[in-house]
């Protein structure tokens, strides 16, 4: 088998590596921290086998021997690390769970812009009693915080807090994103002023990056149009809302008359899907008669351009050790104090001049407890408005059901087509578009096993057979239609590498539909 030519980069990071990882310090520090975690190196080719574990200080030298480059760790704490497997169910990774440190993964394009988040959310942790925290690099453009297990209560509200991952975590990012929202909305805004470099660089357009919200629900407002039509002949004039410019003519709505509508005008407006106008509960809140309701970012959108990431918490999630390498910028994740995060730089985190510094926070028992509660408070309270948003959403709507047959591979959209070659990052986020696309659009359940199977080949590494097979398993017994996510959902498509310009529809499955009615007409 002729062997893969190493580019010089990775012959640079390799030596580094080889340097690095003999430093007695960094190695004791890596295996102190693996203590009851899931450890997996990650090599160029991809990461190592799991499960796995670290169990003396000889076994980080003699993983980098093989070539390893990095170290990840669980954010979870396990009985025996060991037993897990991807086969496992959600009741035998419960029984194994001994424990979870909160870990808020702060990832920004733009590291000032991470630098702002983390100081913010150090801010609220401490404002909820949270005194003692870990900070470090994440080794790219972001920072990792960790809360300890032991701050947590054992229990709350009558449940078991080991029990509660991914939920309670995930609460907990949320709740903090939300609580630091228009704090980091308006400090990064005024540092991301370099508007057509923001422009090369996230391909939005200047629209795209501003946004305008609802000052009620805090949710991002939509757009709408009306449009100002007259009849040349008989002098008709009507308004119609949302219209798309077509080469077709619209003929006057008079019986009598046999005039084409001319279109004299149009203007612009926002409106929020999930609020009601006051006057009017039969109308959404629009801009056009309450603009007072209605709030438009100061320069860019600071989360559209540079959100930070904190919610992407899954069970065996992992996450790059302390000390451990980054491969792309051969630079450590070294540990932080809260004061050095405004003055840092990347050029801090040189391998070959780290001092070693402790991660794993000494937090007090319960320490986080008003942390905890308030995240769940604030749960319930999003719960209310998520129901009363897609209830009002869909109140008085009829829908028609469509049936799709005999879709082939060239209606796909282009996204889809470029899922279809394979991911490096954001794999089981893919799985669950290509799942939820495959079944919307009418394939059997026999295809898309056998597509799917095809196209984790072709990832880069392949998920674990389990999980692939427990995710098929799920979407086919599901009587419920489940659609892919919207192109708008950053986190599916943008994120993973997979769209570069919004299309003009909403969903790949709506591009679909438009290219069977036109294939039947």
């Amino acid at each position: 088998m002729e062997k893969k030519e190493i580019s010089a980069k990775e012959k640079r990071v390799r030596a580094i590596t080889s340097i690095y990882y003999s430093n007695p310090e960094v190695q004791k520090t890596i295996l102190n921290f693996s203590l009851n975690r899931e450890v997996v190196p990650q090599y160029f080719e991809g990461f190592g086998k799991r499960p796995d574990t670290l169990q003396y200080i000889s076994d980080v030298n003699g993983l980098v021997r093989k070539g390893a480059t990095s170290f990840h760790a669980s954010e979870e704490l396990w009985h025996d690390p060991l037993q897990l497997s991807s086969d496992s169910t959600q009741k035998e990774l419960t029984e194994l769970r001994k424990s979870w440190d909160l870990l808020l993964d702060i990832d920004s394009p733009f590291l000032d812009c991470s630098k702002i988040a983390a100081r913010l959310i150090i801010e609220a942790l401490e404002q909820h009693g949270v005194k003692n925290y870990g900070v470090k690099f994440s080794g790219s453009k972001g920072f990792h915080l960790m809360v300890s297990g032991k701050a947590f209560p054992k229990e709350l509200n009558d449940q078991e807090t080991r029990k509660m991952f991914p939920e309670w975590p995930r609460a907990i990012c949320g709740y903090l994103m939300d609580y630091i929202r228009e704090d980091y909305n308006r400090l990064a805004s005024e540092i991301l002023t370099d508007i057509g470099a923001i422009q090369r660089r996230t391909k939005l357009s200047r629209e795209q990056l501003e946004e305008i919200r609802c000052k009620s629900c805090g949710k991002p407002a939509l757009k709408g149009s009306i449009a100002n039509y007259a009849c040349p002949v008989c002098n008709m004039k009507i308004q119609r809302k949302n219209v798309k410019i077509t080469k077709r003519r619209l003929k006057c709505l008079n019986n009598s008359c046999a005039g084409v509508l001319d279109r004299l005008d149009g203007e612009e407006f926002h409106y929020c899907e999930n609020c009601k106008d006051p006057e009017n509960e039969n109308l959404q809140l629009n801009s056009n008669k309450h603009p007072e309701s209605f709030e438009k970012s100061k320069g860019v959108s600071a989360e559209k351009v540079a959100a930070p990431d904190l919610i992407l918490v899954a069970s065996r999630h992992l996450f790059r050790m302390p000390y451990s390498l980054h491969e792309k910028t051969a630079l450590a994740s070294v540990v932080l104090d809260k004061n050095e995060i405004d003055k840092f730089m990347p050029k801090d985190a040189d391998p070959l001049k780290v001092k070693v510094r402790e991660f794993m926070p000494k937090n007090e028992k319960d320490e986080a407890r008003r942390l905890l509660a308030g995240a769940l408070e604030w749960g319930k309270g999003r719960e209310i408005v998520e129901k009363r948003f897609e209830e009002n959403r869909y109140k008085g709507k009829k829908f028609e059901e469509v049936e799709l047959k005999g879709v082939t591979e060239d209606m796909f959209p282009q996204p889809i087509k470029k899922l279809l070659k394979g991911l490096e990052e954001g794999r089981k986020r893919g799985l669950f578009v290509l799942l939820t696309f495959l079944k919307s659009t009418g394939f059997s359940p026999d295809e898309i096993n056998k597509r799917i199977r095809e196209w984790n080949e072709k990832n880069d590494p392949p998920l674990k057979e389990g999980y692939v097979r427990s995710q098929i398993d799920w979407h086919m017994k599901q009587s419920k239609k489940i659609m892919p996510p919207n192109y708008s959902n950053d986190a599916f498509y943008r994120d993973i590498g997979i769209l570069k310009e919004m299309p003009k529809t909403k969903n790949p499955v709506v591009d679909v539909m438009r290219k069977v009615r036109n294939r039947g007409s």
